[in-house]
């Protein structure tokens, strides 16, 4: 289990754009199980939407890649700090099927599919009380910076 303190060894992120705030379960090369607490307090909703507040999707895929971050850091045991940088690089097959809401708590379960040449493949599913919220196929690439 990593605290969002640890998280952020392995993110480049910070407030407001860290979207983790604790991993529950990961397996190096395999799959990672991480969540976000969605509060009302979240500058977002000052704007998407000030009378119906509603978690945009594109931080929900934003969240999944900062997932699947944490599991390509931690199985190629780097951080940051060494001179890398994992990218956003695809996105493939985005559903949403809910909408996500103060109060819920999202769980981000990514499985590694695939890794070549710096570029890892993940199939990413996020869940509200085991519902599903977004499903994705993400693609990311290990970069030094």
């Amino acid at each position: 289990m990593m605290d969002s303190l640890e998280i952020k060894n392995y993110l480049p992120h910070r407030y407001p754009f860290l979207l983790i705030d604790r991993v529950v379960d990961l397996v190096e090369g395999e799959s990672i199980l991480a969540f976000k607490n969605v509060t009302i307090n979240e500058q977002i909703f000052q704007g998407h939407f000030p009378n119906t507040p509603v978690f945009p999707g594109v931080l929900l895929v934003e969240a999944m890649a900062q997932a699947c971050g944490v599991l390509g850091f931690k199985t190629m045991n780097k951080t940051p700090d060494d001179g890398s940088i994992y990218l956003f690089a695809a996105i493939d097959k985005v559903r949403f099927k809910r909408q996500v809401i103060p109060g819920d708590r999202v769980y981000f379960d990514c499985k590694k599919i695939s890794d070549k040449r710096g570029i890892w493949k993940f199939e990413c599913v996020a869940t509200v009380d085991d519902n599903l919220v977004t499903s994705a196929t993400i693609m990311c690439a290990d970069r030094s910076i």
